[in-house]
């Protein structure tokens, strides 16, 4: 039997959930998995490490590269390495002095190391990912980094209808005002190569969960990325996420898919995966899946718990079906 080539797009723990659920339907569906991964975050380790040696910001990609990281015991302690952060040093805190290497994790160090010795950031990742034993490829959207700026309306809560341009994946993730439009720069970064390749090859593309502005709209900025979306023979699925984030307060379930729409008008989309608990108002969102062409799959794919995540194992649960359909 031939793979299901699947190609799942986003960064930050959305991805993640969305590749911990894709494994768990490899045994039954035999999928191919990539993950192409946004390369815009300036906040954390990735963005000391961005601003002060340049390349590309590694903690989205380390995050899915754990999260298709193998089932051998040698593997699963590289992986729990990788996530491992560095706590201030003791002695430095008590002198007062700076750690360099506190708030870092091993991981993006690592990730960071590989790639000045590659000169290649898919290299890199492809080397990773065989220390991991991943079960799936690991791509950037670009291999160069990018910025996003938003213009924000309400940014300052004291002048709720003043409009102004934030810049930067963290500035725009936690703002608590609306934002009206967003932008990469450089405007049309150059897209990974092999990523355009994945795309184009794919049975399915699959966008979501994450953080809607700063994960996964940005894929749909880059020309060449968003050409072959809208080009490529798969089927599209969109996952929606289970809660508003401080970058999306105010926006529904049905304006998450209509900015879909509004940055890639050419996109159409043949399901849309909710919880079924986290749809307030069905008709509206299945109004707005159809507006897009797809059909709207409620499942019960939250954590048990109440709180807002994804449980992978429901997640891939509910995955299995519509990926397996028409094979």
């Amino acid at each position: 039997m031939i793979a299901t080539r699947v190609v799942a797009f986003g960064g930050g723990h959305g991805l993640s959930a969305s590749l911990r659920a894709l494994r768990r339907c490899v045994p039954e569906l035999d999928l191919d998995i990539t993950a192409v991964v946004t390369v815009g975050d300036d906040g954390g380790s990735s963005g000391r490490l961005r601003a002060e040696r340049g390349g590309l910001p590694p903690g989205d990609l380390r995050q899915a590269l754990v999260a298709l990281a193998g089932d051998h015991p040698a593997t699963r302690r590289t992986a729990g390495l990788f996530q491992h952060r560095f706590a201030a040093a003791a002695r430095l805190v008590g002198e007062g002095a700076g750690d360099p290497l506190a708030g870092h994790a091993v991981g993006n160090l690592v990730l960071h190391g590989l790639m000045e010795l590659a000169g290649d950031p898919v290299a890199a990742l492809d080397h990773a990912g065989a220390m991991l034993g991943a079960v799936g490829r690991v791509l950037p959207m670009s291999c160069q980094p990018v910025d996003i700026e938003a213009r924000v309306r309400g940014a300052d809560p004291a002048y709720p209808d003043e409009v102004r341009a934030l810049r930067g994946q963290h500035q725009v993730a936690v703002t608590t005002g609306r934002v009206e439009a967003l932008r990469l720069t450089p405007a049309a970064p150059a897209a990974c190569a092999e990523a355009v390749a994945a795309v184009r090859g794919a049975d399915w593309l699959i966008f979501g969960p994450g953080s809607w502005f700063t994960s996964v709209l940005p894929h749909l900025l880059v020309p060449e990325l968003a050409d072959a979306i809208v080009s490529s023979p798969a089927r599209r699925l969109v996952t929606l996420n289970l809660v508003a984030e401080k970058e999306t307060l105010g926006l529904s379930l049905a304006d998450h898919l209509d900015t879909l729409r509004r940055y890639l008008p050419e996109l159409r989309v043949d399901v849309v995966l909710a919880d079924s608990k986290a749809v307030a108002d069905p008709l509206a969102v299945e109004r707005a899946a159809e507006s897009l062409g797809a059909r709207l799959v409620l499942a019960p794919v939250a954590v048990v718990d109440g709180t807002p995540r994804h449980d992978p194992a429901a997640l891939g649960a509910a995955l299995v079906p519509v990926l397996g359909a028409d094979r």
